[in-house]
């Protein structure tokens, strides 16, 4: 699970059957101590309603797949929460 925030939406006019019905959502990854860029932005399955701007936890793998309910779904990643706040202990930061 990662941290990411919200930066755009993809519209398609033609899907994967399984996906039809689907938001996709441009997510770029970000460190969880300082909220810097951590990766290079990926597409994620919107399991929940994010909007742009919102710091989301983003799933991968066979966890996306179990988020869509749909173990064959081609899905690598999947927004499964909306961020509220977080709070880092001192030593760690």
């Amino acid at each position: 699970m990662q941290l990411a925030i919200v930066i755009g939406t993809v519209w398609s006019t033609r899907k994967e059957e399984r996906l039809v019905g689907a938001k996709l959502m441009i997510v770029k990854p970000i460190n969880v101590l300082d909220e810097s860029a951590d990766i290079l932005p990926l597409i994620a399955v919107d399991t929940i309603g994010a909007g742009v701007g919102e710091i989301v936890l983003v799933v991968g793998g066979s966890s996306a797949r179990s988020a869509l309910r749909d173990l064959d779904a081609p899905v690598d990643a999947a927004i499964v929460g909306i961020v509220d706040d977080k709070e880092l202990d001192r030593r760690y930061r």
